[in-house]
């Protein structure tokens, strides 16, 4: 089986009704990101930030996957198919994908603030203020918060270095160090980004750009899939 990576980030999740960060002007329904997801704001305020991530994983329950996610499972009959994403929702496993690099972490975790190997699933939408690891320590979300390092990031890049295929959707291709990831693709390796906004690249080449959103553009990525199938 050819191997397949995709890039995913917020535009995905943003069809299943998930708001995301560059859509409200900088703000995350109402929070400024130095308040809420920085190790700072971790440090000031316990509370705000467990409450902040409370009602995101709430909305994410109450959500489902849509059509751009479904597709990216259903390559998996075809493709030997690696997910990366930029987004801390479940939508991808929920939709049936089975590999899924999350490089923001993942809201239905949390990891000990003394320990960071100590990480454990989140039952339900809530963390709370005194739960704690087997160590005593106050659990935090295991998000990736803005300062601090991308810790998947080395094993996503073997990944690209390693795609036959390689599909972006859903990302602005701005945040870094994720957007970056293209780079380390082969350049003869085929290339599909999907977005409304995708942005030009000075060397496009080997890149098809498809400007629409996942649910619909992925279906025109799947047509062209095809003829890697011989």
């Amino acid at each position: 089986m050819k191997k397949l990576v995709v890039l995913s980030g917020a535009g995905i999740s943003a069809e299943s009704g998930i708001p995301t960060f560059r859509d409200a002007g900088g703000l995350w329904e109402g929070y400024r990101v130095e308040d809420v997801a920085t190790p700072d704001a971790w440090r000031k305020d316990r509370a705000l930030v467990l409450d902040f991530y409370n009602e995101r994983r709430k909305k994410a329950l109450s959500v489902e996957p849509n059509r751009g996610h479904e597709i990216l499972a259903e390559l998996e009959s075809r493709f030997d198919v690696t997910i990366v994403t930029q987004n801390v929702d479940n939508l991808h496993e929920r939709a049936g994908s089975s590999h899924v690099i999350h490089l923001h972490g993942s809201l239905f975790e949390s990891r000990s603030t003394v320990d960071e190997n100590l990480v454990y699933p989140i039952k339900g939408w809530e963390l709370k203020l005194g739960d704690k690891c087997e160590k005593g320590s106050q659990l935090r979300p295991n998000i990736v918060w803005f300062g601090e390092m991308v810790p998947k990031m080395e094993e996503a890049a073997a990944y690209a270095q390693d795609a036959d295929i390689f599909i972006v959707v859903g990302t602005s291709m701005v945040v870094y160090p994720a957007a970056g990831l293209i780079e380390y693709v082969r350049r003869e390796v085929p290339k599909f980004i999907v977005d409304p906004g995708s942005p030009e690249f000075r060397d496009a080449r080997d890149i098809v750009f498809i400007r629409e959103k996942a649910s619909t553009g992925l279906e025109k990525v799947r047509e062209e899939l095809h003829k890697f199938l011989g």
